[in-house]
């Protein structure tokens, strides 16, 4: 059985990969309208550390989220910064993540409007779930532009 934890460091590395290979990407194509489901390869990779930044306020009962719009982030270095910030907190919080807080219940309305009870294991599966998803996005919108996309594979199958 894999390990939550497990998961959400192999989002890091391969997350790590991907901003150093976006990082080449031309910004004027980086943030470019694509009609994907945030629009531009910047917009789809802040999206999944604002899903991220969002469940963990959630899980910890913070408001520690960073609420800036996607234009806000004008350089890499931004996009940098924002990784770093979502990265650290994702870090203390597993750090500090006992067997009990992970089984640990909490209801919530889903999208449709369905009352469901879940645990912080849970949620963290569904964040590695969340990044995963978009991270297809990214590799169709990276070999649009002519960029290979990195090694993803598991355990780097």
């Amino acid at each position: 059985m894999v390990d939550v934890r497990a998961l959400i460091e192999y989002n890091v590395e391969v997350r790590r990969r991907y901003l150093a290979t976006l990082a080449k990407v031309p910004w004027r194509e980086f943030v470019k309208n694509r009609e994907a489901s945030w629009y531009s390869m910047r917009d789809i990779f802040i999206h999944t550390l604002g899903a991220t930044d969002h469940w963990l306020d959630f899980l910890q009962d913070e408001k520690l989220r960073v609420r800036r719009d996607f234009d806000d982030y004008k350089t890499i270095e931004d996009v940098q910064a924002y990784t770093d910030h979502v990265e650290g907190r994702m870090r203390n919080y597993l750090n500090s993540l006992t067997s009990e807080q992970l089984s640990k219940k909490y209801a919530v309305t889903n999208d449709a409007g369905e009352k469901n009870q879940i645990t912080a294991e849970d949620v963290l599966i569904h964040v590695f779930e969340e990044e995963v998803h978009h991270r297809g996005e990214l590799i169709a919108l990276l070999w649009q532009v002519g960029i290979e996309p990195p090694l993803m594979g598991w355990k780097y199958l």
